[in-house]
């Protein structure tokens, strides 16, 4: 997993124009920037250009974090990704978007091998091309079960609507 993180820079480098790459790697940062615990009353919700959207439980939550968080999570996403890729999170009152990603998380374990093999079948031809750019074989393969699990999270999402 660590190795995964290592190349969240490459990533935002290697596909910057991408917004949807973006907010999946930017999510990816946040989990683990806030960790455990915050992950259980928070969940990033929307990434649009440099401001990030996280729902959090409620108004305890919501204040908490923006007067003594919000300034450290910033600092703490752009180091691990290298470079200002947040420079605003906007808390919302979202009761029901945190209880849907934990619920989500939940779910049955399903082991690494499983996990791997539905994010690849995600990956259409477009996006296959597109990682054919980047050079290191490993960074690729990364990046191709990050975009493929982000895309299985969504497709996921949509049908449970």
């Amino acid at each position: 997993m660590q190795d995964l993180f290592r190349t969240l820079p490459k990533l935002l480098n290697e596909f910057e124009d991408s917004e949807e790459v973006r907010e999946a790697v930017v999510f990816a940062a946040w989990r683990k920037v806030a960790g455990k615990s915050l992950c259980e009353h928070s969940a990033p919700f929307r990434l649009y250009e440099k401001h990030l959207i996280v729902a959090v439980k409620d108004k305890m939550w919501k204040r908490h974090l923006e007067k003594e968080l919000a300034g450290q999570m910033i600092f703490k996403l752009n180091s691990l990704l290298g470079q200002a890729a947040v420079t605003f999170i906007e808390f919302r009152i979202d009761e029901e978007t945190v209880s849907k990603i934990k619920k989500t998380d939940r779910r049955i374990k399903v082991s690494d091998e499983d996990l791997k093999e539905i994010a690849l079948d995600e990956i259409s031809p477009r996006l296959r091309h597109r990682a054919d750019a980047i050079k290191d074989d490993n960074l690729r393969y990364q990046f191709l079960l990050a975009a493929g699990s982000c895309l299985a999270r969504k497709k996921k999402n949509n049908t449970t609507k």
